[in-house]
């Protein structure tokens, strides 16, 4: 399968897409995986859930000014939903996914 750039990914017309920018040096974002994990397996195929590490991809993490992290956002068709820094308890995620992933 052919890599895809991280414009095809996020411009998916099946499902939003959830991205999650973090680093493995982050204490914040090693909390918030297993969260996505879980938030990934109860949303299973409404939903994609990819990680962007942003030492590996500064500039798609300059493209979004994405300034701390972890930072979610939220994509539909290549339009931002819905963003946020910081750990995002699953129960809030979901909720937030509920609300745009109709």
């Amino acid at each position: 399968m052919a890599k895809q750039s991280f414009n095809d990914l996020i411009n998916s017309p099946d499902m939003p897409v959830l991205v999650d920018f973090y680093a493995d040096w982050c204490g914040p974002c090693k909390t918030m995986a297993p969260i996505l994990q879980q938030v990934a397996a109860e949303n299973n195929g409404k939903v994609k859930v990819i990680k962007i590490d942003v030492d590996h991809n500064q500039a798609v993490a300059q493209q979004y000014r994405v300034q701390g992290i972890p930072t979610l956002i939220l994509f539909r068709q290549g339009k931002v939903l819905w963003r946020q820094s910081g750990v995002v308890p699953a129960q809030a995620l979901n909720q937030v996914l509920r609300q745009h992933a109709a």
